[in-house]
């Protein structure tokens, strides 16, 4: 890409990034002190990705996804996970009408643009499979037929790491179809008296009102597609996914005992996307180093296997994240 055409890209990305500032604002009024919280949200919304968030409960996980669905202007559908969903419960089924003698689809909830999967690892395994086609083929098959679910279409889902009555465990494969695993963590004290002051004085829970059209979004999304990525910066991101497979190879040997499987190409592909977008919000035309670092850990955490010895000497996904990022050779 020449000077020229990234000069004139990066005068389309500032005129195209003006929704950006109505969705921040409209967050801020809602959700106090997770400003990474919305930037992986809007990351997630731009690349067309899922995004699976995990914290304990009352960290606003679920206020976020609803917050944001409210700013677009698009069909929103919260499904409460429970060990006695069916995955009729969630696609639709076919149904006999006695009026019009025949039988007719009965569309589930899941045919919308937003999707809140609320306590995800709560549902047996035929709904996570229901749910498994819809969120990589955007389609969804009900008896004979099949049918397209709305464009945009994105699943952001919550699970609560510390309780583990009543729940299952997510299949490697439905966990790879999320792009990204945000980890909430607890606010900072300043921000929670914010909180509670909100609280109080009734301004959080003050409705929203839509700021961007679905038709912003879809524009928005071809923007993000024509942002340079230079071919030096695909070959550091195939470096980072590969040294998780593979850590010996990039002199981090010690690693290898750690790991189970590394991530898939899948991966690859999601943080090229991400780091993308990544530069978009940050309204610039081209992919630098940076942009990659900014969302190493959320496309890769969920995408390691780790042993039982990391368990055992308290080695985490991000643990072997951290000293890929530090040890392969920036571009």
């Amino acid at each position: 890409m020449t000077t020229a055409e990234l000069r004139e890209l990066n005068m389309r990305i500032e005129a195209e990034t003006g929704f950006l500032t109505d969705l921040r604002e409209g967050m801020r009024h809602r959700i106090i002190g997770q400003e990474r919280l919305t930037e992986l949200l809007l990351t997630g919304l731009l690349s067309g990705g899922h995004i699976l968030l995990e914290g304990v409960p009352g960290l606003a996980k679920t206020l976020a996804v609803k917050t944001l669905s409210a700013l677009i202007d698009g069909q929103f559908s919260r499904i409460q996970f429970t060990p006695d969903l069916l995955p009729a419960d969630l696609v639709g089924t076919i149904v006999y009408s006695q009026h019009e003698e025949a039988f007719r689809t009965k569309k589930g909830p899941v045919f919308a643009n937003f999707i809140l999967a609320d306590e995800i690892n709560r549902a047996p395994a035929k709904v996570q499979s229901a749910l498994l086609e819809a969120m990589e083929e955007h389609q969804v098959t009900i008896g004979d037929e099949t049918f397209a679910l709305p464009n945009p279409f994105l699943v952001l889902a919550t699970q609560n790491p510390i309780d583990q009555e009543g729940t299952y465990a997510l299949p490697e494969a439905q966990v790879d179809r999320f792009m990204l695993k945000a980890i909430v963590d607890y606010p900072a004290k300043n921000d929670e008296v914010a909180i509670i002051r909100g609280h109080l004085s009734g301004e959080i829970k003050e409705a929203i009102r839509p700021v961007v059209s679905l038709s912003d979004i879809l524009h928005a999304r071809q923007v993000v597609a024509d942002i340079y990525l230079d071919e030096s910066i695909a070959y550091y991101i195939a470096d980072l996914v590969n040294a998780t497979r593979r850590p010996a190879e990039y002199g981090l040997d010690e690693l290898q005992r750690y790991i189970t499987f590394g991530a898939s190409p899948r991966a690859s592909i999601n943080m090229a996307l991400a780091a993308r977008t990544t530069a978009f919000l940050h309204r610039r035309g081209y992919v630098v180093p940076e942009d990659v670092h900014e969302v190493a850990y959320e496309v890769m955490r969920h995408r390691i296997g780790l042993t039982y010895e990391a368990e055992a000497d308290e080695v985490s996904s991000d643990t072997i994240i951290a000293s890929i990022v530090n040890k392969v050779k920036v571009p």
